[in-house]
């Protein structure tokens, strides 16, 4: 037996003289009552027309089903205020207008992209898209005041041009393959990035050594625009033309080495001698090359001592040199860190002295005694020539270049000087017999110290040269295990950066090696600080020069935003901070180093970059400052 019928209706009895509202629910009530009437059938038959008639409705409309098929509409809707649109792909699409000054200029500047470090497998595209999302729509009914800042969502501070030039770039680099737009868009970056810190440069610091960027100033060191001289090759590859053109009429006119001024032999060489060397061949402009010829010149005093091995200070106005007030002794590293330069002066100007002074002191080191499998000590005096200090091994501060000139040299020269790498290839296997270590929990690889027969597991950043040292001698045919261990540290250095709170790489770094630990690095207090050095984006380059593996672009990628985000500086430049370990309170210590434009920056744009030839590693070689040099003709 069916059950009794609900009724879902209230009889009603109106009156002639209803109201009109009356009369509106009297109809609402009998329309009801004639579709209850209705048999299941034909209710089911109406409701599938109208549903019909809906579908057919949507499927005819372009606009709605373009929009629907995309993803999200702005909140404005259909308006005429066309936001940005995300589709489901986490691809984007710019649609707001452009500035009409911008709409043709697609070499203006852009943002750099300031993303998480752990979003490892999001396309550049994506990334871009979503910062200017953020930017965008956060900022669409507010309005534009003229000179005012725009904070991105991962905290660093814009001008409101470049938000707007941002969205211009993104625009055009939408349609190409996605490897291209990956390419540029970073390439892009790292060009931002270069004129942020070259316009805090030259508001506050022009011709001078250093930019203090918190403090709006300048620090001194020998008083020779340090930072511009160390700027220049990297401004001419990264086709900053107008940054370099003011640059060389600065060299022109104010470069002077005629000053009654105390310099380092060895950071005078890498950076300055280095740089207009470097710049010289790239540039062809003779200038260069005339003030290189006056600097090498006045550093020659150095060499006078009895032994030959290099004073560490020479005084380039008065042609005197002298070792360091405490001590007689120069670090191992700076005095067989210099002969790239010297050799390469010699070839140009066709004088030996140069080569003829440099090589002395490689000669003199590869017959001492006091080394360890091929390890040298980090001190040698110049009275005597011999190593002091001896016992304590390292690949970091005052040692660590010695290794990397050997092989450099030996390519340098065309392959030819078997002493050189003999030597080098000694001081690999010493490493691995004394320094190599794995780490706890994860089985890092890394290179630690030894001092008096103990090991230290103590990793200076320094130390992240080696891998991109190793795998450049295995590209020109030495043992295929060096690459094997070229990756390992790659990982390891990495892991430096990915393990700390900021994503940026301590001084100093060191490793667990006890059952049970549960962080693989850890940190002094003392040594948590960054000065935004190169070596590792370094070794990046060359790793991803060599195996084309994209995870080494991305490693690099993830490093550029964190500096970025913890070392950019709104009115200009980019500083060194004390704690990598505290993401709330870095800490600036208002100091860029001239290597932040001379290396970091430059092996950025080449890590980024997919042409092999553009500084083609089979033509060049580059010195401790990442300032390129030719490889000599085998005939020389």
């Amino acid at each position: 037996m069916l059950p009794p019928s609900r009724r879902d209706f209230v009889s009603l009895t109106l009156s002639e003289s209803g109201s009109y509202t009356d009369s509106k629910q009297w109809h609402r009530q009998s329309c009801w009552r004639k579709w209850k009437q209705l048999s299941r059938l034909q209710r089911s038959l109406i409701l599938f027309t109208l549903m019909l008639l809906l579908v057919c409705g949507i499927a005819t409309s372009p606009t709605l089903i373009g929009h629907w098929r995309d993803g999200v509409v702005g909140e404005h809707g259909f308006d005429g205020k066309q936001p940005f649109v995300v589709n489901l792909k986490n691809e984007y699409k710019s649609i707001l207008p452009e500035p009409p000054s911008e709409k043709k200029d697609y070499r203006r500047r852009g943002l750099p992209v300031l993303q998480n470090r752990l979003q490892t497998k999001t396309n550049v595209s994506g990334l871009l898209g979503v910062e200017n999302q953020r930017l965008d729509l956060n900022n669409a009914n507010k309005g534009s005041e003229e000179g005012k800042p725009i904070i991105s969502w991962r905290g660093a501070v814009i001008e409101e041009e470049q938000a707007s030039d941002t969205d211009t770039k993104d625009t055009e680099i939408q349609d190409d393959p996605a490897s291209l737009a990956h390419a540029e868009s970073r390439l892009e970056a790292v060009r931002e990035a270069f004129r942020h810190a070259w316009k805090g440069y030259k508001n506050f610091a022009w011709g001078h050594d250093e930019l203090k960027p918190i403090s709006k100033s300048h620090g001194e060191w020998f008083g020779l625009g340090l930072t511009l001289i160390d700027a220049l090759d990297t401004m001419w590859i990264l086709g900053l033309k107008e940054e370099f053109a003011e640059a060389r009429e600065w060299v022109a006119r104010a470069l002077s080495f005629d000053k009654n001024v105390d310099v380092n032999l060895f950071e005078s060489t890498i950076r300055i001698l280095g740089g207009l060397l470097s710049t010289y061949h790239l540039t062809g402009d003779s200038l260069f090359l005339e003030k290189a010829k006056d600097i090498g010149s006045r550093l020659m005093p150095a060499f006078n001592t009895a032994s030959k091995i290099p004073y560490s200070d020479v005084n380039i106005g008065k042609g005197t040199a002298h070792p360091p007030q405490w001590t007689s002794d120069s670090t191992v590293a700076e005095v067989t860190s210099i002969q790239l330069e010297f050799r390469e002066l010699s070839r140009l100007t066709g004088d030996p002295k140069y080569k003829l002074a440099v090589m002395e002191v490689m000669k003199q080191v590869h017959k001492l005694d006091g080394k360890q499998d091929g390890l040298v000590p980090m001190f040698i005096n110049t009275n005597n020539g011999l190593f002091t200090h001896q016992g304590i091994y390292t690949l970091g501060a005052r040692a660590d270049s010695y290794y990397e000139y050997l092989l450099k040299q030996w390519i340098q020269g065309g392959k030819t000087e078997n002493e050189l790498l003999d030597d080098y290839l000694l001081a690999v296997e010493g490493v691995k017999k004394n320094l190599l270590k794995k780490s706890t929990p994860s089985g890092l690889t890394f290179v630690g110290e030894l001092s008096h027969g103990y090991f230290s597991p103590k990793m200076d950043h320094l130390v992240c040269f080696l891998p991109g040292t190793l795998a450049l001698g295995a590209h020109f045919g030495l043992p295929a295990d060096h690459m094997e261990l070229a990756k390992q540290l790659m990982e390891t250095c990495y892991q430096m950066y990915a393990q700390m709170e900021t994503g940026l790489s301590p001084e100093i770094a060191h490793f667990n090696m006890h059952e049970g630990s549960t962080q693989d690095v850890e940190v002094k207090i003392a040594d948590r600080h960054n000065l935004l050095r190169p070596e590792t984006v370094e070794s990046l380059f060359y790793m991803y020069r060599f195996t084309k593996d994209k995870k080494y672009q991305q490693w690099g990628w993830e490093i550029l935003q964190n500096f970025n985000k913890y070392t950019r500086v709104p009115t200009g430049g980019y500083t060194s901070i004390n704690n990598v370990r505290d993401p709330a309170n870095p800490n600036p210590r208002d100091k860029m180093e001239s290597f932040f434009l001379g290396e970091t920056l430059k092996y950025f744009y080449l890590l980024f970059s997919n042409d092999p030839n553009l500084i083609s590693l089979d033509k060049y070689i580059f010195n401790t400052e990442a300032h390129p040099l030719p490889i000599w003709p085998q005939s020389e």
